[in-house]
């Protein structure tokens, strides 16, 4: 592991340090942990507006695909 240096807001360090977590666990384990949960909700909103880009608005597709919405419908009896 690394070790950095950062800066915090004395009361949210004060917060921090008061917690249950903090004492068993130490401020480097609950931040590192803070910091991973971070990325994974960073990773999934992305891969989420990707879809959202990729099938969310069917303008954007071109117009070689201009109508494409009507393909996939059952013909009426």
């Amino acid at each position: 592991m690394k070790a950095i240096q950062i800066t915090f807001d004395e009361a949210l360090l004060a917060e921090l340090d008061a917690t249950d977590e903090v004492h068993r666990e130490g401020r480097s384990a609950v931040l590192r942990r803070a910091v991973a949960e971070y990325l994974r909700r960073r990773r999934r909103y992305a891969i989420a507006e990707g879809y959202a880009r990729a099938y969310g608005d069917a303008s954007g597709l071109g117009d070689e695909f201009e109508r494409w919405e009507d393909q996939g419908r059952w013909p009426d009896d």
